[in-house]
């Protein structure tokens, strides 16, 4: 037995619905299936999601507020007007900015931009900076990706005589800021027909209504924020980025021509290119200084300029990954000491100085790990403050839980599964106490699994380079719109072994009904000794076409694997010195030690371990645990009784360690007993301590058959030895060799070790599942 790591829901299946799609779009029950759990089940919708033809941008003035926001502006334009586009320091808001830059350039406004600093000003508009823009002379600012909570500041504003229009794509609070307009899809009331924009989305959609025509010119950086922000990639976006990803292969920008090149990126540029690659890039000049040289990045016309700044980031990124590394481990420290998860629903963690441009991957890193709701907060013990950063996890909305504490909540905003907040150091713990209460009302046990979401389940005779090749028209891929993941359901491994330098990869095969199936699962080479070859597996992952050396397959990229039976293990040809190495890598926890010989920890040098009597009762119950058994039964029976009492385990370990074996020792037949026997009636006595040794060459025996024989006869009556003088009893009464007990252990000890020392490993399984069909279900603990 094996369990996943994660619980797995499988969607449910529509057979009339992907049999039309299969029959009209001419493409793999697969892909149909894909497309009907997506909510793409008639024939024009699938359409319009797979082809791009089908596909087209809204109307930008649906959204509420262009309409003034663009007469604003061009108003601005028109006077010459100064104004100010105010964004925001992640890669969302730094690609905000240089669209919208870049949209009023080529309008000729008198324009300049401005991204607070996250440490000295925090996110968002900020009273100071907008009456510093007011004394600079800037009769208009512009936000964007961000706003939408600057109640206060845009009262301001007001009150300076600054026009101020909010573009942002964020939650809107129950109270709306007074400004001239408001463009956000999220903003009660507003039509527009997606709600799913980036804040460089929105960004794109007012350069839209400024220009009157698609700003096809700066897809290149609209698709840099819509996939960093993570975004549904549905609707509108799925065509932005799809647009947005040829432009940045054909970009001629030369600050993206740098970037790409810092992330290596030399094939056909991909959404995960631009998600692990080119966006933390950009979002870490933001998370360590300033947000400025990422925005110039984005805006300049100097190759040797982008180069530098290029490099610049580059750097930054690496000097991110550092910190984020460093803070994260002493998370995790406060976690286990002071937080443990198995008492606290929700993780509120805090450090002083921790770098609040990183909290946010530090807070991702301990979702991962623990897979509570995370908030990291960073303290500010001069100031009183604590600024941080919350990761959720399925069924938790963050943004409307946290908006239940808005009474020690001044600054907060986000999504369901992402929120940032700035606090007193001294509210943190009423707010660890009212998430962790209120998680307890909407999370279930089970919630704090992690749920992965199967989209097919499928044959691995059903998997090609084809159908891989037409599940890629779902692409790309990302929030909303995910990698398809298959489940494989009891399938046999051909083929396993550790990979890479660390050995800490996973290269497996898979075998079905004769077809076969690669797969390669990173950072799973633990699960090597996890598996047998002989069990028969269910495996989670996504499919990709695998191209080496000229030769092209479909590959399985494993993400999780689970056996629903139990498992057999073969140690017995690991050497007694090794053997307490190997057992330090089962869970102490999980794991029973059985030996049935009273010496046989001793033997084995398991010194401090703690091994049960398989005899006394004493073993606890087995199910889901690992059963070791460290040696050998004197019967089959007893071990048969060890299964029926104590349980079903999960696995079984068979070390069967003995000091001889009777297999290997010779078994006198009843031809040599007869002639023994003949010989000492013949002589009538026998001195078997001087001439054993010799009688036993002259026959080429050994000289254990002879003391071996001589007890059997010994113990029947039929002899007497005294001072190693064998006397043939006078008239002994006739007895069967099986009735000395020494004769019955030797043929118990070879019928046991063939059984289950010397056995093949599918005979020693067969014993063992015939003997565990008699446990009885209710002994197992499921």
């Amino acid at each position: 037995m094996l369990k996943p790591k994660a619980r797995w829901k499988i969607k449910e299946q529509h057979s009339d619905q992907i049999d039309e799609l299969v029959e009209q779009l001419h493409i793999s029950p697969l892909v149909a299936t894909l497309l009907v759990h997506r909510g793409l089940e008639t024939v024009d919708t699938a359409k319009r999601f797979l082809f791009k033809e089908e596909m087209s941008y809204h109307d930008p003035f649906l959204l509420n507020g262009m309409e003034q926001a663009v007469t604003r502006i061009k108003a601005a334009i028109a006077d010459k007007e100064k104004i100010l586009i105010f964004g925001d320091y992640d890669a969302d808001g730094v690609s905000s900015t240089a669209l919208m830059y870049n949209a009023l350039v080529s309008l000729s406004a008198k324009v300049d931009y401005y991204i607070p600093n996250r440490f000295t000003e925090g996110y968002g508009p900020n009273e100071p900076a907008i009456r510093r823009a007011k004394e600079d002379g800037y009769g208009l600012i512009v936000t964007v990706d961000t706003g939408i909570a600057a109640v206060q500041v845009a009262e301001v504003a007001k009150e300076i005589g600054l026009d101020f229009i909010i573009t942002d794509h964020h939650e809107a609070p129950p109270i709306l800021p007074d400004a001239y307009a408001i463009v956000n899809p999220k903003k009660p009331g507003c039509p527009y027909p997606f709600k799913g924009l980036a804040g460089v989305g929105v960004a794109f959609k007012v350069a839209h209504a400024l220009l009157g025509r698609l700003p096809a010119e700066w897809l290149d950086i609209a698709v840099i924020g819509t996939i960093a922000d993570l975004v549904p990639l549905v609707d509108e976006n799925r065509l932005l980025v799809m647009e947005g990803l040829h432009a940045l292969q054909a970009t001629d920008k030369p600050g993206l021509v740098a970037l790409k090149k810092k992330c290596s990126i030399q094939d056909q540029v991909q959404a995960d290119h631009v998600g692990f690659g080119i966006g933390p890039r950009i979002n870490a000049a933001g998370r360590l200084e300033s947000a400025d040289p990422a925005v110039e990045l984005l805006l300049t016309a100097s190759e040797e300029e982008a180069e530098l700044l290029a490099t610049e980031i580059d750097g930054l990124n690496r000097e991110r990954q550092t910190v984020v590394a460093s803070i994260t481990e002493e998370a995790i420290a406060v976690v286990e000491r002071q937080f443990p998860p198995e008492d606290n629903d929700v993780l509120i963690i805090a450090g002083e100085g921790w770098n609040a441009g990183v909290i946010g991957i530090v807070a991702s890193r301990l979702v991962e790990r623990f897979y509570r709701p995370t908030i990291v907060l960073s303290l500010d013990s001069e100031k009183g403050l604590a600024k941080g950063s919350a990761r959720s996890i399925v069924g938790f909305d963050m943004f409307k839980e946290l908006s239940k504490s808005r009474d020690i909540l001044p600054h907060f905003g986000g999504h369901p599964m992402a929120a940032g907040l700035t606090m007193k150091i001294e509210d943190v713990d009423t707010l660890r106490t009212r998430l962790c209460a209120q998680a307890k009302e909407v999370l279930s046990p089970d919630d704090f699994k992690p749920l992965t979401t199967i989209d097919i389940v499928a044959a691995i005779e059903d998997i090609s380079v084809p159908v891989i090749q037409q599940l890629e028209k779902l692409a790309p891929f990302g929030v909303a719109n995910p990698k398809p993941k298959v489940l494989l359901e009891d399938v046999h491994i051909q083929e396993m072994r550790r990979i890479g330098a660390e050995a800490n990869h996973l290269k497996i095969s898979f075998a079905q009904r004769g077809a076969q199936l690669e797969a390669i699962g990173f950072q799973c080479g633990y699960l090597h000794d996890e598996m047998t070859n002989q069990a028969k597996v269910s495996a989670v992952g996504t499919l990709s076409v695998n191209e080496w050396n000229g030769h092209v397959k479909p590959q399985l990229v494993l993400e999780d694997i689970a056996i629903k039976d139990w498992q057999l293990f073969d140690w017995r040809s690991v050497q007694k010195e090794r053997l307490a190495d190997k057992l330090k890598t089962l869970p102490a926890d999980r794991r029973i030690l059985a030996a049935f010989k009273r010496d046989t920890p001793s033997k084995l040098r398991l010194i401090g371990e703690d091994v049960y009597n398989a005899m006394d009762g004493s073993l606890p119950a087995c199910g889901e645990r690992f059963l070791v058994l460290l040696d050998v039964p004197q019967t089959p029976e007893q071990l048969r009784q060890l299964l029926i009492q104590h349980g079903k385990p999960s696995r079984i370990y068979t070390v069967f360690f003995q000091d001889s074996d009777s297999f290997f020792t010779t078994q006198p037949n009843r031809e040599q007993f007869k002639w023994y026997y003949a010989f000492l009636a013949k002589r009538k006595t026998f001195d078997v301590t001087k001439h054993s040794q010799e009688l036993a060459g002259y026959k080429g025996w050994s000289k254990h058959t002879i003391d071996f024989m001589t007890k059997v006869f010994t113990e029947l009556g039929f002899v007497t030895v005294t001072d190693g003088i064998v006397s043939v009893a006078a008239n002994p009464e006739k007895k069967s060799l099986e009735a000395s007990e020494t004769f019955r252990q030797k043929q118990e000890e070879a019928e046991i070790e063939n059984e289950l020392v010397y056995s093949s490993y599918e005979e020693l399984r067969q014993w063992f599942s015939e003997a565990l069909a008699q446990v009885k279900e209710e002994s197992v603990v499921l």
